[in-house]
Parts: C-alpha cells; structure tokens; sequence
C-alpha cells in the first residue's frame, strides 16, 4: 500500500452469534472482524494464506494485539473492518485496524467503534520458528502507510 492510500476496508455484519447477553458486540469478536479483514485484504493482494503455507512453507501468526473500544456495535449493524500496514520488519508486520459503524446516511462519515494494533510473525509451519518474510509478500504489501 502506498503512502496516502485508503486502508483496505471489509463490510461485516454483526449477527446473533458476535453479541452478548446486552445485544452489543462481544469485546473478543472483534479480533475476529480483524482476523477476517486482514484475510481478505491478502486475498485481495494476492497473497492466500495457505498456498503460501504449503509452496513456501510458512505462515503468519498473530504475536501481538492491542484493542481500544470507543463505542459498541449491535445486532445487524453493518461494519466496515479496515487493515493497512503500520510498519514492515524482516519477520514481522505491524498492522492498523479499525471497526467502523456505516453510516446510515449518504452525508454522514462512519463512526469509529473500535481500533487495534495487530503484530504479525512469519514463521515456519513445522518448527514455528521465526523466518524472513518471503519478498513478494513484502512487495505486494508495499511501503507501510
């Protein structure tokens, strides 16, 4: 991603399963928004998971969060989930995430629920030792934002 570009962005819908007894978001479940936008912002450069995993033989493992939540999300609202790259490291990546409500109306920006930081390891799929990030992934993710 190029400096000044838009984070990759992720429609989520909230439903039954992602609330609590209080009809809102549990806290958890946006680790798993996160997990799911940052899925498919790879897809969408390119870069799928598990055929990394089975021709190069690594993968990513989460080694780090920090979440802030700013406001609750409820059943059957829309979210758009954003990922982009904070900072690049030769065996790991530090990603920005957000969880927005959409706006409702066409004038209005979304409203931010939630925001986290995400570390990322690349690391051998046999032994989950550390290793270089391959340099294609690295190429198609581009300088961090």
């Amino acid at each position: 991603m190029s400096a000044g570009a838009a984070p990759f962005t992720w429609p989520v819908r909230v439903y039954w399963e992602d609330t609590d007894a209080g009809g809102i978001v549990f806290y958890a479940n946006y680790l798993k928004f996160f997990e799911r936008a940052r899925t498919e912002w790879l897809r969408a450069l390119g870069i799928e998971q598990q055929r990394l995993r089975d021709e190069v033989g690594g993968m990513f493992v989460v080694t780090d969060t920090q979440v802030r939540y700013q406001r609750p999300a409820r059943l059957d609202d829309l979210l758009l989930v954003t990922a982009h790259v904070l900072e690049a490291g030769r065996a790991s990546l530090t990603i920005g995430q957000s969880a927005l409500l959409q706006a409702r109306q066409p004038d209005q920006a979304p409203e931010l629920l939630c925001t986290g930081t995400i570390r990322i390891g690349w690391v051998d799929a046999g032994s989950l030792r550390p290793q270089r990030i391959p340099a294609s992934v690295l190429t198609a993710l581009g300088p961090p934002a």
